[in-house]
């Protein structure tokens, strides 16, 4: 048969997965990896579509038929060069990016012969090219001796850094601060184990550190240092310091003891499982706990109350399931451990006096789309009910949350917080202050980790043509 057709006698096949009686009980990584020959096999399912709508789907744009051809051809090195081209953590996206609303979903077989397994085959790239001894080759890169400062350690600051490494971290030496003691911000902090272990972000830091680049953790800029005194150290500045202000649901009973945001109660957990001192964890073992959101961070939140041996957990989303935002194969997974889902469910109150004691939901009801083309939830009259809980944990979602230096260096912000990019700049990523340039969550709010990739990919873009622009107005200045 056909190279093109094999799709008809090979189904698609995921990697193993544990089962969830077993996954439950603990924090690894729940899916497991190819052989050589699955990986090729399954590679060889993808039909080389002439316009790959995988690819145009994918935020990176990475070259999926042609690193899923060097897959099937068994020539793992070059793939690994290819992947590296386009995303600068393919290793983690592979993992943690909803695969089934991107490239996946966008699969020409989705038509009744199962998507190309394109995420695992991502991963497989990475880990095993590493594990073979690859590593990005940078030695042919010329210095020029730029110094590139970088606020955050997250998907957009390590992604920025990388391809200034690439344009030549000899080029432009990057420095990356952070406010953490580990790099990888929500990827080590929010993001749970069993989506992805921290030993894979620490290999990325490793990676990096042996393209040259630095890190100084436990330091804030504005705090530790300030801003004046960073800016001053360096030819350009990158921000990429993410979304960390909790959205509320701006009911009665959100300030009781037992309700928790997302975010601090993934981040004791995951400082539990390092063994923190100082740590104040937050356990669920043996409660009732109710979930509120419908997003990736609530998958993360429901799944970890399970490990902790929660009694029971429910997560209350105010649509349907069809409507839920976040990945479908984190919703499958969920239900799989125990967790049960209450749909269109509103939450109007959290009851108690001084404790949580449970949840007074309405019911709602889909109408009408809204400007974004997603139905409206309305309320259905004389639908409230209260369900019991001892603990409340709300993943509505975050918004940035800008520093109170910002205006001092004309860093121009939106209504909501986040950093205006300068529209008519001729330097992608460049605010208001030509010096310094932004990307990532900061920008549009908070978004998918590869969205951040992609873009303090092109502020570092940005940052180089700054860079070599200015020098050669300076030389031309010079020769007046």
């Amino acid at each position: 048969m056909e190279k093109n057709l094999q799709f008809l006698e090979l189904k698609r096949m995921d990697p193993k997965l544990m089962h969830a009686s077993k996954r439950v009980k603990q924090y690894g990584e729940i899916y497991g990896h190819y052989t050589v020959d699955q990986a090729a096999e399954q590679s060889g399912r993808c039909l080389e579509c002439g316009n790959p709508y995988c690819e145009w789907k994918c935020p990176v744009h990475n070259y999926i038929p042609q690193w899923l051809k060097l897959i099937s051809e068994n020539r793992l090195f070059e793939a690994a060069e290819l992947s590296h081209q386009t995303n600068s953590l393919p290793e983690i996206c592979g993992r943690i990016c909803p695969q089934d609303r991107l490239c996946e979903g966008a699969c020409t077989l989705n038509d009744g012969f199962g998507a190309v397994t394109i995420g695992s085959i991502e991963k497989y790239i990475t880990d095993e090219a590493l594990k073979q001894g690859w590593r990005p080759d940078i030695s042919n890169v010329k210095d020029t001796g730029f110094r590139v400062g970088i606020i955050g350690a997250g998907p957009a600051g390590l992604a920025c850094a990388d391809v200034l490494s690439r344009n030549g971290i000899k080029s432009y030496i990057s420095y990356i601060y952070d406010k953490y003691e580990e790099i990888g911000g929500l990827l080590t902090f929010g993001i749970p184990p069993f989506k992805l272990e921290k030993n894979i972000v620490k290999q990325r830091r490793e990676i990096l550190e042996g393209m040259g680049v630095e890190f100084i953790l436990n330091t804030e800029i504005g705090k530790d240092i300030g801003f004046e005194e960073f800016i001053g150290k360096f030819d350009a500045v990158f921000l990429g310091m993410g979304t960390y202000k909790y959205m509320k649901g701006g009911f009665k009973g959100e300030e009781l003891n037992g309700v928790y945001d997302a975010l601090p109660y993934l981040n004791s957990n995951i400082r539990n499982i390092f063994k923190t001192p100082g740590n104040e964890h937050i356990n669920m073992n043996g409660k009732n706990v109710i979930v509120l959101g419908g997003g990736d961070t609530s998958m993360d939140c429901n799944r970890t109350a399970l490990r902790q041996g929660a009694k029971k957990v429910y997560c209350a989303y105010r649509r349907n399931e069809s409507n839920m935002p976040g990945s479908k194969r984190e919703v499958k997974n969920s239900k799989e451990e125990g967790v049960e889902f209450l749909w269109n469910m509103q939450p109007v109150e959290i009851i108690g006096t001084n404790k949580v004691e449970g949840v007074k939901f309405v019911k709602t009801k889909l109408e009408k789309s809204d400007i974004r083309g997603r139905e409206i939830p309305t309320i259905v009259k004389g639908s409230e009910q209260i369900i019991k809980a001892d603990n409340v944990i709300i993943a509505f979602g975050f918004r940035p949350n800008p520093a109170n230096w910002f205006s001092d260096y004309n860093i121009q912000t939106d209504e909501i917080g986040r950093v205006k990019i300068n529209s008519n700049s001729e330097f992608s990523y460049q605010t208001h202050n030509p010096k310094i340039f932004c990307g990532g969550d900061m920008v549009r709010g908070s978004d998918l980790v590869v969205t951040a990739v992609f873009e303090g990919r092109g502020a570092a873009e940005g940052i180089t043509k700054y860079l070599n622009a200015n020098t050669t107005r300076e030389l031309d200045a010079a020769n007046i």
